[in-house]
């Protein structure tokens, strides 16, 4: 998934991948486009209806992070939903039963997406803590070497995670579908046209990923957690909990700060833990992946158009 703001003086766009397709979203509407059987691509779209309150909360730095992630969340469960029912209808009882599941299936999204993404902080948070404690708690008594094993363990769970579902088919086409989206991104950032062959060309890795952000939220984890002491197991949980909004906030505006820093020399060299993780979560996708990203994209832009143009509804 790429979050956060686009470059070069653009528009801001970000999307994800789904189940057989693409989610792009803009300020005003969020589109989804799959492929079906039929090699039809179908569509999905649904209306940003931002709370005045909310919007104002996004424009503050530290706070802006939480509530965006928070707002994809909860847009990214109807895409999610709509493409993962479309694939539970064209696979068959047979096949179902044979393949993953349906909460697999939206488990695994969740990593290049965010749509568990709390609940996932929570439990690669809280599990490392104990697990630090119960391995290492006896020999290793420093806080601050407590803090990176910690990471450590939290980064060797994540890894391992991403790596054992990324080998089931599924996930290794919705990697695909990953990459794809990022190539679009890259494409439109660059200015070029949107054809398949101009797509293809560009990179399937991309500097605002929410694979990046995951790694910025282990590192940056490390770093303020340093500044706190704790007398016990269970103080140090609470504190890892009250203590999991300010890693998430910081996270996401240092993944920003990458962002910029991504064309000038030896500064780009920050993102790059980020870029390493997505060549696990992205792979080359083909042709027809690229084609349904286009269609998400151009259909997201099309919208958004005649949104702020209601005048300019085109006519087919």
């Amino acid at each position: 998934m790429v979050i956060g703001l686009a470059q070069q003086n653009v528009p801001s766009y970000g999307g994800q991948a789904v189940i057989e397709g693409v989610m792009f979203g803009g300020k005003q509407v969020t589109v989804t486009a799959i492929r079906r059987k039929s090699q039809e691509i179908e569509y999905f779209e649904a209306p940003r209806n931002e709370i005045p309150w909310v919007k104002v909360l996004k424009k503050i730095p530290f706070l802006r992070g939480i509530v965006g992630l928070v707002e994809a969340s909860a847009n990214g469960a109807k895409h999610l939903n709509f493409a993962s029912e479309r694939y539970s209808m064209e696979s068959g009882e047979e096949e179902a039963s044979a393949g993953p599941s349906k909460l697999q299936m939206i488990l695994g999204v969740a990593v290049v997406g965010i749509l568990s993404f709390l609940f996932g902080k929570f439990v690669f948070t809280l599990v490392p803590v104990f697990l630090a404690d119960l391995l290492f708690g006896k020999w290793i008594t420093n806080q601050y070497a407590q803090n990176i094993l910690e990471g450590v363990i939290k980064l060797i769970l994540l890894l391992g995670y991403i790596t054992a579902i990324a080998q089931a088919p599924i996930m290794k086409r919705l990697f695909q579908y990953h990459g794809a989206e990022h190539k679009v991104i890259n494409a439109y950032e660059s200015g070029v046209d949107l054809t398949v062959e101009n797509v293809q060309k560009f990179s399937t890795l991309h500097y605002r990923c929410g694979s990046s952000f995951l790694i910025f939220t282990v590192i940056i984890g490390v770093v303020i957690y340093s500044f706190f002491s704790y007398d016990s197991l269970w103080e140090r949980v609470v504190q890892r909990i009250l203590l999991l909004p300010v890693v998430i906030g910081v996270s996401y505006e240092v993944l920003q700060f990458t962002n910029k820093l991504r064309d000038t020399p030896v500064l780009r060299l920050l993102g790059y833990p980020g870029l390493w993780l997505q060549k696990i979560t992205t792979r080359e996708p083909d042709d027809s992946q690229v084609e349904v990203a286009i269609a998400a994209f151009q259909k997201m832009r099309e919208r958004e158009r005649e949104m702020t143009n209601p005048g300019l509804v085109s006519a087919g």
